[in-house]
């Protein structure tokens, strides 16, 4: 494989799946994602004019292990995927979803199956991004919990049932003002996160 082009790709894939998740915010020194190849299979060279495929599945297994690091966080039992759609900026896109999925408030609220959509509505208002609260929807698991701005009728306790019983969560945003996307992953925020945490020193 070209040298140049495992960058590359290496480089697209990180961007839409490691880039893309937070456990509590914090980062560390030894973060990092490698990707070796050595030639020794000595098959026709892959580069930018053929790599299509390969980028597909570099991108399925980085995302793959992206959700599986969220997954495992400390003390998680629920994964979150955030996705807001609709923004008018692809970065904006990825600055909204990272603030969603990075506040403690919508990670205890995941963690205390409690449906509330103004805990990531205030989250996605901070993110600083352009919005318009009329045009705005909100999805928890696929029901409508906010729509045009106002609160959507649904079923609470219904909805406490529903997320107690999923060890995964998918929050929607969309922003209904342009065509651009991005999502993120993250857990929730347990008692069992502040314990391991608090409980050692280094």
């Amino acid at each position: 494989i070209n040298a140049d082009f495992l960058q590359s790709s290496l480089q697209d894939a990180v961007d839409t799946s490691f880039n893309m998740i937070s456990i509590d915010g914090d980062t560390s020194p030894s973060d990092c994602a490698f990707l070796l190849a050595n030639g020794l299979a000595g098959n026709k060279i892959i580069s930018f004019g053929n790599g299509g495929a390969f980028q597909e599945a570099l991108d399925e297994v980085c995302t793959y292990l992206a959700k599986s690091i969220a997954r495992d966080g400390e003390g998680a039992t629920k994964l979150i995927e955030v996705t807001v759609e609709g923004a008018i900026k692809q970065a904006e896109a990825r600055q909204a979803v990272r603030t969603i999925v990075s506040s403690p408030l919508v990670k205890a609220a995941i963690h205390g199956n409690d449906p509330n959509w103004g805990r990531i509505v205030a989250a996605l208002g901070r993110s600083g991004i352009e919005l318009m609260e009329d045009k705005l929807d909100v999805y928890l698991n696929d029901t409508c919990v906010m729509k045009q701005g106002c609160s959507a009728p649904f079923n609470k306790e219904e909805m406490k049932i529903t997320l107690s019983n999923s060890d995964s969560i998918i929050i929607k945003v969309c922003l209904n003002l342009g065509e651009a996307k991005a999502t993120a992953w993250g857990c929730d925020l347990s008692e069992e996160y502040v314990r391991i945490n608090s409980a050692y020193s280094t």
